[in-house]
């Protein structure tokens, strides 16, 4: 049996060694550096009337370095590879960590420690929001965390999906036996552009998620958003739902490109099966943004990412925004808060390396009943950042 065995295996090596094309090049190994230095500074009117002491976090003029990060690409051939670390206010952690296997221009499998496809703001990084930083419904329905997946992703013509499975974030810092349990969730992007082209895009979809609790030792969730600002970081909305079973939330999304004149929307939607009697919580919010260069020919189509592509160098942009989130129950006897947000960003991409943003925004929230929160509050922000990306 033993002969037999090596027999077959080298005749099997003999016809590949046979059949083997000298022809086509072996792989080569391709390296680039990432990384990217985010500098802001932020100025807040009238968002401190009635903050006692200890009673919320105050806003305060400042300046900071919210995110520095250094990485590298890998191409091998069909493989790819990314690992980013990055620094934030004296901690450091993994970004970015994944390995990619691309079977053809239409298919990809990724696995490791990244943001699956869910919504319309997947398709871009934290640093490349074009209203300055993401919608609030983006962070507080929790949107697009990174965390430990795998991801098949489908890209072709009219048709863009991706599909992941996944475990809680915690994973990546804790030991299982530490954690007791893992939270585990499926989820899936499905996108249809009838128009894809640079200038002329149409473009709907919607994306759906499942999720196991993660918080109250896998109890419930923690859902929480602070004010748009890395400068001063002061909580707007939270909910902390207990007995929960599991989370179902949806997000269809909208895309529409003409030339200079760019429209995105996303609506979030998200119910959280409750045990032991207790009323399902039930949570939505929706924002839209309005986009257009003022200096710049056009929009270009981001096929891989299904959304619009990062304007070309020397363009100059304005991004109007509104966004609406309403994380009160009172079913569920759960008030974490009614937020509304109105922005106006200027985006100036100074070269294919170099952003600088200047914002204005009106945030405002009632309806919170929040242990150490004010049941209502609003602030006028003046923001400003210069960024560096590579």
């Amino acid at each position: 049996m033993k002969n037999s065995l090596l027999a077959i295996a080298a005749a099997s090596f003999c016809i590949l060694s046979a059949t083997a094309d000298d022809s086509i090049p072996a792989p080569k190994l391709s390296f680039k550096p990432t990384g990217r230095v985010l500098m802001d500074g932020a100025f807040y009117m009238g968002g401190n009337k009635g903050v006692a002491e200890g009673s919320d976090t105050r806003f305060v003029d400042g300046v900071a370095i919210p995110d520095v990060r250094l990485g590298a690409k890998f191409t091998y051939g069909k493989w790819k590879a990314k690992i980013d670390v990055g620094f934030s206010y004296g901690k450091i952690g993994l970004k970015d960590t994944y390995f990619e296997y691309d079977f053809n221009p239409e298919n990809l499998v990724r696995v490791g420690y990244f943001v699956p496809q869910w919504g319309l703001n997947s398709e871009t990084s934290s640093s490349m929001k074009q209203t300055y930083e993401e919608p609030t419904s983006n962070e507080f329905f929790y949107a697009n965390p990174r965390l430990l997946a795998a991801m098949w992703v489908f890209d072709k013509g009219q048709y863009f999906a991706g599909t992941s499975l996944f475990v809680e974030a915690g994973a990546m810092t804790q030991n299982a036996n530490v954690m007791g349990r893992q939270a585990w969730g499926a989820q899936t992007r499905l996108v249809w552009r009838p128009k894809h082209n640079d200038g002329d895009v149409l473009q709907v979809g919607s994306s759906f998620n499942y999720s196991k609790p993660t918080a109250d030792d896998h109890t419930g969730f923690n859902y929480t958003a602070n004010f748009p600002s890395r400068v001063s970081k002061v909580p707007l909305l939270a909910a902390n739902i207990d007995h929960a079973g599991g989370l179902f939330k949806m997000t269809p999304e909208f895309l529409l490109v003409k030339n200079r004149i760019a429209v995105e929307s996303q609506y979030y939607y998200m119910n959280v099966g409750r045990n032991d009697g207790f009323h399902n919580y039930q949570a939505h919010g929706v924002y839209g943004i309005f986009r257009t260069l003022l200096i710049g020919n056009r929009y270009n189509y981001s096929h891989a990412d299904a959304g619009v592509a990062t304007p070309s160098k020397g363009s100059l942009e304005l991004a109007l925004g509104y966004n609406y989130t309403d994380a009160s129950d009172g079913k569920a006897g759960i008030h974490g808060g009614i937020m509304h947000d109105a922005n106006c960003t200027l985006n100036y991409y100074i070269n294919s390396w170099m952003l600088a943003r200047l914002r204005y925004s009106y945030t405002t929230v009632h309806d919170r009943v929040v242990e150490g929160l004010l049941p209502s509050r609003h602030v006028n922000t003046i923001e400003a950042r210069l960024q560096i990306i590579f």
